[in-house]
């Protein structure tokens, strides 16, 4: 909590001992509510989203956190979190609370995750909301799921990841975190009490062996960044739409989703900016990506007379469908993926240029920093960015010497 947190637990205690009504904050939308000689409650506030437009009053919603004799200083700001979390991820509390208290009073864990899942995949990307029910459905509710979630026990959490802990250590470690995710939501909504024995630290870190330990991290294999101009070359001598795809992803620095999905509606030839909308990002959110004189050359010899709004940029051999991974795949030397040419531009910017990392970061569209950082830092660098892309460009031309190192030079009011 750091600066935020304004209350001891002493100060808790002669607060409630004093017995004065009122409200004490605690920071962070948490305030201690004194009712009463020794009595008290924990309350969450918050404004609701979009409320208070056009001079209206704001909608101010008061959750109760649990009473005073019950729920610690410390719990109560663990509670404060995970709401302030939801409302991060777009979800409302209050409505989720109305609507469990309007849902019947035995529910299973599957019941459960299905209401989490919509709470909360408004904030979500497609294909995170897919990766959430397809895990559940293929680990977790053949094991669990007709459980009720009040009695779901560590021995019933370990039966689900046991035995894919050693063999499929990635999905076993996402599913253990949406597992810990659904039961706190079935403890906030009122459901079940205790610990939660999906939570890893005090708990199943004594029953299962660290993740790093079992399987350390594997990177995408990758070329060495000094061999991608060579490589980029050669694919101009490559016929067919996946070849200009491929090089367009390297190009950009995109994702292979991202990149084989383009249509045209998201490209902006006069602009020479290529929008990719929140749907198709990984994080959800929409990404903007300067396009330098190589990217632009490739759109504008595939570029149709008058292009569909909707049509794809890289169509595959199906009309309609994109190009698969697997066609890109087939251009690359034995070991290299095309995610690692995002590792090759991002080697060299880090090696070979002088342009910050939050720059560098945003190329990638990689999210900075925690939650506050990123409520502060909202400006796209969007002219810093192209400046970089212009430099990538410029290597992958062979235009700037492996031993050069590209230095930003910009005026100050260019910062964006």
């Amino acid at each position: 909590m750091g600066k935020a947190a304004k209350l001891e637990p002493t100060k808790v205690t002669a607060l409630l001992k004093a017995g004065t009504k009122g409200t004490y904050p605690d920071g962070a939308n948490l305030y201690l509510q004194v009712t009463g000689a020794g009595t008290g409650s924990w309350i969450f506030r918050y404004a609701e989203r979009g409320s208070g437009r056009n001079g209206a009053k704001p909608v101010t919603h008061w959750l109760g956190l649990g009473a005073t004799h019950t729920v610690s200083l410390k719990e109560a700001r663990e509670r404060a979190k995970k709401l302030r979390q939801q409302l991060l991820d777009g979800a409302d509390p209050a409505k989720q609370r109305q609507e469990a208290k309007s849902a019947p009073a035995a529910q299973t864990f599957a019941e459960v995750a299905g209401l989490y899942i919509q709470g909360m995949e408004a904030g979500w990307s497609a294909i995170h909301a897919r990766q959430w029910r397809s895990s559940l459905r293929d680990h977790v509710t053949p094991v669990i799921g007709s459980l009720a979630v009040s009695a779901i026990e560590l021995g019933d959490v370990m039966r689900v990841l046991q035995p894919i802990w050693t063999t499929k250590t990635e999905t076993a470690s996402r599913v253990r975190q949406r597992l810990e995710a659904v039961l706190d939501y079935a403890k906030v909504s009122g459901w079940r009490t205790g610990d939660n024995p999906a939570r890893w630290d005090g708990f199943l870190e004594h029953k299962l062996a660290a993740k790093e330990s079992v399987a350390p991290v594997q990177h995408h294999p990758a070329m060495e960044w000094q061999k991608t101009p060579s490589f980029l070359a050669s694919l101009a001598n490559r016929q067919g739409t996946a070849a200009k795809a491929l090089a367009f992803l390297i190009l950009t620095a995109a994702r292979s989703a991202e990149a084989r999905g383009a249509t045209w509606g998201e490209i902006d030839l006069s602009a020479a900016v290529w929008t990719v909308p929140p749907a198709r990002m990984k994080a959800n959110r929409e990404h903007r990506i300067p396009l330098q004189d190589a990217a632009m050359a490739i759109l504008h010899k595939l570029r149709p007379a008058s292009p569909d709004p909707a049509a794809l940029v890289f169509p595959g051999a199906k009309e309609g469908r994109p190009l698969s991974d697997v066609a890109l795949a087939k251009l690359l030397p034995a070991g290299v993926t095309c995610h690692g040419f995002r590792a090759c531009f991002r080697t060299w910017a880090g090696e070979k240029t002088e342009f910050p990392r939050e720059v560098v970061e945003m190329a990638l569209a990689h999210r900075l920093g925690d939650a506050v950082e990123q409520a502060y830092a909202r400006g796209s660098l969007f002219t810093r960015r192209r400046a970089l892309m212009e430099a990538w460009g410029a290597f992958l031309a062979g235009k700037v010497a492996d031993g050069d190192n590209v230095v930003e030079l910009r005026p100050v009011e260019a910062v964006a």
